[in-house]
């Protein structure tokens, strides 16, 4: 592999989590949400001959996401003042800021979510991933929605609890 290439591969895997963040904070729709993403990834990687290594990689690839938001929006949006130049702008600088260890977060929520077994991983699934409200999944699995929502939020504190026991150090 071309030492440029691999550069840019262990930069953008350590980056993603960020720009993920960043496009799904303007991008809901899953489908819509996962082109963009790719769009990004394809963006970055035909710029990195562009990239300063001083500069920041996340701040950059941030900045190649944004520009793929507004193009998303161009091409989406009825709407062309969904998200005007200066609400990305402070979008950009707001995940910026994010800590590398709020960044190390997200991947360790990965781990985390791959540690679920059974119903605990459906109920995830089907709320997270297939978006369903837990009416919906109550009716699919036979449980009120009351039990799906206390389900959930006990879920959602094994996930914390499973994030907080993982090292600091990136795996």
């Amino acid at each position: 592999m071309d030492p440029s290439n691999a550069e840019f591969a262990r930069q953008w895997t350590a980056t993603f989590p960020k720009v993920s963040a960043f496009v799904g904070s303007m991008v809901h729709d899953r489908n819509d949400r996962d082109d963009v993403l790719q769009d990004c990834a394809v963006a970055a990687m035909t710029s990195f001959e562009r990239y300063d290594p001083e500069r920041d990689f996340a701040g950059w690839a941030i900045g190649v996401a944004r520009n793929q938001v507004r193009l998303y929006i161009r091409r989406k949006s009825k709407d062309p003042l969904l998200f005007d130049d200066d609400a990305l702008d402070s979008l950009v600088q707001a995940f910026a800021r994010v800590k590398k260890e709020e960044s190390k977060k997200l991947t360790h929520l990965d781990y985390c979510i791959d540690q679920l077994e059974g119903r605990a991983r459906q109920l995830c699934e089907s709320r997270y991933s297939r978006d369903l409200k837990p009416a919906q999944i109550g009716k699919q699995i036979g449980m009120s929605a009351n039990g799906v929502s206390k389900a959930l939020q006990r879920i959602r504190e094994q996930l914390r609890e499973c994030i907080e026991r993982q090292p600091s150090q990136s795996r």
